[in-house]
């Protein structure tokens, strides 16, 4: 076998096999069961009773949606001080200067929603200090958000009737210091021992090959490129990411790395399973995700590896394949399994540059973030699945004559209504944002344009990369097809309302379902209740999801990606 493909089948068959485990854990952790972690007991009750929180105190669900969206107000105006004053706190031996109102409002919001779409260069644009107590904190807080708000549902529907869905302030705590900590600490270990920096000197002068003086940026990126990955964030702490050979060393490290961004998303379906005992229902969702990654997987590896078609009529042999905007120390494959594993869930990190990825490989990571259901971030990927399966059990139910239940509880109008908004929001804001930068580009580009341009490529790959920002603001994603010059203020300002909109309306909408499902009478199973852990209904709700994105995004993508794909 090639050994670049027995990399990525090597990387794939430890996360699944590693998930399992991971699942069973994370549900002990968040019922309170005994665990091997009960050693941070001490630590958590100090957090407790200095912020004043009793964690065994029930939330009903908009106690528990007040308490998140509280949590986030906090932190955007604590990061919006720190990086528009960053110039003047310690931790700055490279002497950086504050971020503007425009750029900072971007950071603050994108970080502060999980997605950390980056529209700076991390040598330059933030500092030691921001570097640790804005990114780094907010890529724990974010990720354990998230998680706290799936743990809240996995509560109301292992059930029958509750009124509670458990308390946000001991899910986010749990979150932190039994999952993404540990976990931290095993990957940063790896990191520090295969070169990635770890300290605080400023920038180190060497000598290249060619003899030429450089200066290369250092400081503490051991400790935050693991939570980056942990927690699918993908804030790099380099510019350009895990393509940087000091954040990313070796294949190794690409290794664990890739293992890394999907094992959380992969453990919190299996951890739906042992919650609410309804394991068949997990194995059912986790095969419908890992089904439409293994596609994704290979579509990209077999474009990738077999390079450009338009070089090979020119009789150039592509040794390695497309190996473009890609790192020869990780090979064509390897960045091919990345660009997948990154876009089926809200991580967004990069070990090559999207934009350089062939036509079809563009069209897969589009369509990853425009699915939104594949795994996706830490607890609000399977919560957007769970949207789809409302809308699933509502269609059946019709289909066949009954009225829809999921787990027991009847599926009615209000909650319908609310997936249907949830669902349409997505294309919504993707779509509107990308008309509205194509009218602009065309009528008024100063608006839009930064110094050095804005489109470095005009046709069917300009659209691409306007469609991809938007796409990837969306799904809190925030890796990019680096084309597209995008600090400007509009670009700021515009792609952070996509951000808020696209985390809490979700959010909002999904715990809502949740809350008002649980608070229902259970009706036990009967002959004609519809099935919703079986191969059929898995079926039937990857049909919807895909027809949903079909509908909604193959016009775009006809006058992008595909019509790019034509074009070579």
């Amino acid at each position: 076998m090639n050994t670049e493909i027995l990399g990525v089948v090597l990387q794939i068959v430890l996360m699944v096999v590693l998930a399992y485990p991971l699942g069973k854990y994370i549900a002990k952790v968040y019922k309170g069961q005994k665990t091997w972690s009960d050693f941070m007991k001490p630590i958590e009750r100090l957090i407790f009773k200095v912020c004043g929180i009793n964690p065994a105190e029930e939330m009903n669900w908009k106690q528990f949606l007040k308490a998140l969206l509280i949590l986030n107000a906090f932190w955007f105006v604590w990061g919006m001080v720190l990086l528009v004053s960053q110039g003047w706190l310690p931790l700055n031996p490279d002497g950086n200067g504050p971020q503007t109102p425009d750029q900072a409002f971007n950071t603050c919001i994108s970080f502060m929603v999980n997605c950390n779409l980056q529209h700076y260069s991390g040598e330059s644009g933030l500092t030691y200090f921001t570097q640790l107590f804005v990114i780094m904190l907010f890529q724990f807080i974010t990720a354990a958000t998230g998680m706290a708000a799936m743990a809240g549902i996995m509560k109301s529907i292992s059930v029958k009737t509750t009124k509670t869905i458990g308390n946000f302030w001991n899910f986010l705590v749990l979150s932190c210091t039994r999952i993404l900590l540990p976990l931290s600490l095993i990957v940063g270990f790896i990191l520090i021992i295969e070169g990635t920096p770890m300290g605080f000197d400023g920038k180190m002068e060497v000598t290249t090959l060619e003899g030429q003086e450089q200066m290369v940026s250092q400081g503490p990126a051991a400790a935050i490129v693991p939570i980056k990955q942990l927690g699918t964030n993908g804030g790099g702490y380099f510019g350009v990411n895990s393509s940087h050979p000091l954040e990313n060393p070796s294949y190794l490290t690409n290794m664990a790395e890739c293992w890394s961004i999907l094992i959380i998303p992969m453990a919190m379906v299996f951890a739906l399973g042992f919650y609410s005992k309804r394991k068949k229902l997990a194995y059912s969702i986790f095969g419908v995700m890992l089904f439409a990654y293994l596609t994704g997987v290979g579509i990209n590896v077999y474009q990738e590896m077999n390079g450009n078609p338009r070089i090979d009529d020119m009789g150039i042999a592509q040794t390695g394949g497309a190996m473009e905007g890609k790192e020869v120390r990780l090979g064509s494959g390897a960045t091919a399994l990345w660009s997948i594993t990154t876009t089926v869930t809200s991580n967004g990190s990069v070990n090559g540059m999207h934009d350089s990825t062939m036509p079809l490989s563009g069209l897969m990571e589009m369509l990853n973030m425009q699915i939104n259901t594949w795994f996706g971030g830490v607890g609000v990927g399977w919560m957007n699945y769970y949207t789809f399966i409302i809308i699933a059990v509502f269609i059946s139910g019709l289909m066949v004559g009954r009225t829809p239940e999921f787990l027991g509880k009847k599926v009615e109008a209000r909650e319908m209504k609310i997936a249907t908004i949830v669902a349409l929001l997505h294309p919504f804001v993707i779509l509107v944002g990308t008309a509205l930068s194509g009218y602009l580009f065309a009528h008024h580009p100063d608006f839009v344009a930064s110094e050095g341009g804005w489109l470095n490529n005009p046709g069917f790959h300009g659209l691409s990369e306007q469609l991809y920002e938007f796409t990837s603001c969306a799904a809190n994603n925030g890796s990019g097809f680096e084309g597209l010059g995008d600090n400007t203020y509009f670009w700021n300002y515009s792609c952070g309302w996509v951000l808020i909109l696209s985390r809490f309306l979700p959010i909002i909408g999904q715990v809502a379902i949740a809350g008002l499902l649980a608070q229902k009478k259970f009706i036990p199973e009967s002959a004609g209740t519809l099935k919703t852990d079986t191969l059929t209904f898995g079926v039937m709700t990857f049909a919807v999801i895909f027809i949903v994105a079909a509908l909604s995004f193959f016009p775009v993508h006809a006058l992008s990606t595909i019509a790019e794909h034509f074009s070579l």
